[in-house]
């Protein structure tokens, strides 16, 4: 049974109802923070490793959602009064309970998504990160900042910053914890309330982790979720919120930016990506070949930071070549909850058959696949082996496309120059990789990437992990910034506050607008020698 198939169908007629993989009381306790009517319709979604049913989950309608945004727009005047620092403590402990409750967070990301435990820690503590980085910074970067006014000392000028309001956001199933939750911290940090609609695949572990919000202290009706698919739930959102954060696909962010744009209200997308890595002829070699694993498989392919470009220079190509394909094959595909996998599965059949379909049409045009290249339901219903395919021409599939999945496509180069040229030529521009001994030259290439985010020396754990820094994309991988000043300041609005005292700006003195416009002139000259800014 499909995600999109629902508790009444036929085949349930008459049989018993198979046991979920969640427990029915984990879901029940963690649907408190939902906002669902009683009698809604119900839908079940599939656990990717065994394809059975990970849980039943009701589903939010118009009215919902309506609701959603009322109790959030009531609860908000609230909790922006409270102060910034009182917020911040809020976070600093959903910091920790993150890492003390971590056991069932992982489980329950492991049996929504099919991912390795590993990668599911990776977003684990990426999110205490965020909490912990915003927490201690956030109310610096909020504090009202005094600015030079048009005259010094004669003009007080102070910049304030309000919230928002409710911020609505759309989150993926990829990253369960880190994408549903950590582009909240910020917007709940800066006083906004958040209308939370998460993937339906995944809407279990975003509840888990707003269930520690709750605990940490956000107040009730401050982050209220709902839940549904996105093509039914997403326009409702859009519809209602003061500010949109959506993560996803460039051809739905294009109509969120659309939707928004029409009501005159600010969005943030991040979107596809179809990531470069250079190997440089200088580089070291086993470490290369550790970080392109690490980079093109990481979630089983299903990030959008992840690489599924591979330029080698071809002086070194075939060392690398043997080195990468050596840990390729070693990799772990083992499915379950618990730690001793290296790659998990992908999340669901239309996934494992979008990735099988990029395969195909490359190998039926004449690509070579040097390792993988199949499904393996003997491990798991949607299990896709990590794949390497060398050949591939811009008129295939996996040339192009985002893949999102384990497949990585092997190229080669001879110039720094040529490298860049190859790895700018993609509509996308998210995240990239340069691999060299010479640190110098690597940054100096990364400059010239057309990319959000760019590694020297890592494959995107670098750049992303480095929360005081923006994180987004370029071209049509998307528009705003998380992560830095930009992630939380995107959820304010600033608010500019002069007080002029004497002197005021017109004529004065009796003199006509002719002789206070060249006395002004002297001013401004003198201000300028004066070396003021």
């Amino acid at each position: 049974m499909t995600a999109e198939q629902v508790l009444s169908d036929p085949a349930h007629d008459g049989a018993p109802a198979p046991e979920p993989a969640i427990p029915v009381a984990t879901v029940a306790r963690l649907l408190r923070h939902a906002v669902v009517s009683p009698s809604a319709e119900r839908l079940e979604t599939v656990s990717p490793f065994t394809g059975g049913i990970a849980a039943s989950l009701p589903l939010s309608d118009e009215h919902d959602v309506e609701a959603a945004f009322a109790m959030a727009r009531r609860a908000q005047r609230v909790w922006a009064a409270r102060s910034v620092r009182d917020r911040a403590r809020v976070l600093l402990r959903f910091h920790d309970l993150v890492l003390d409750r971590q056991s069932e967070g992982l489980d329950l990301a492991q049996l929504e998504t099919g991912k390795a435990r590993r990668d599911a820690f990776e977003e684990l503590v990426d999110c205490a990160i965020n909490a912990r980085h915003y927490a201690r910074r956030g109310p610096a970067m909020l504090a009202s900042k005094r600015h030079l006014g048009v005259f010094p000392t004669l003009t007080e000028t102070v910049q304030h910053h309000h919230p928002k309001g409710v911020v609505g956001i759309i989150a993926p199933w990829n990253y369960p914890i880190t994408l549903a939750v950590t582009d909240a911290l910020p917007a709940l940090l800066a006083g906004n309330a958040v209308v939370l609609r998460p993937d339906i695949q995944t809407t279990v572990t975003a509840l888990w982790a707003v269930d520690l919000l709750r605990e940490a202290g956000v107040p009730e009706g401050i982050l209220p979720v709902v839940i549904g698919p996105g093509s039914r739930l997403g326009p409702w959102v859009i519809e209602r919120a003061d500010y949109v954060m959506f993560t996803g696909s460039t051809p739905v962010g294009r109509e969120v930016a659309k939707r928004t744009g029409e009501r005159l209200v600010g969005c943030s997308l991040e979107l596809g990506g179809k990531n470069a890595l250079i190997v440089r002829s200088d580089a070291d070699i086993e470490r290369s070949a550790e970080i392109a694993e690490r980079a093109c498989f990481a979630n089983s392919g299903q990030l959008c930071i992840g690489i599924e470009r591979l330029y080698v220079h071809e002086d070194v190509a075939d060392e690398f070549l043997a080195a990468f394909l050596r840990r390729v094959e070693a990799l772990r595909l083992k499915p379950g909850v618990g730690w001793g996998a290296d790659m998990g599965s992908l999340v669901s059949a239309k996934q494992r058959d979008a990735v099988v379909r990029h395969i195909e049409d490359a190998v039926a045009k004449g690509a070579e696949v040097l390792t993988g290249g199949r499904a393996r339901p003997d491990i798991g219903p949607f299990y896709v082996e990590p794949t390497v395919l060398r050949g591939v021409t811009p008129d295939m599939l996996a040339c192009q496309e985002e893949t999102f999945g384990p497949v990585t496509s092997v190229y080669t180069f001879r110039t720094d120059d040529e490298a860049i040229t190859l790895a700018n030529d993609s509509i996308y521009g998210l995240n990239a990789s340069v691999l060299t001994r010479d640190t110098r030259t690597g940054r100096a290439m990364a400059r010239r990437i057309q990319a959000g985010t760019v590694n020297v020396n890592e494959a995107y754990g670098a750049t992303w992990g480095s929360t005081g820094a923006p994180m987004g994309g370029m071209k049509a991988s998307g528009l705003g910034r998380r992560h830095g000043s930009e992630g939380l300041m995107k959820y304010t609005e600033s608010q500019t506050v002069s007080v002029q005292r004497l002197v005021g700006l017109g004529a004065q003195f009796g003199r006509s607008d002719e002789q206070w416009a060249g006395h002004l002139t002297t001013v401004v000259r003198a201000m300028k020698k004066a070396g003021v800014r």
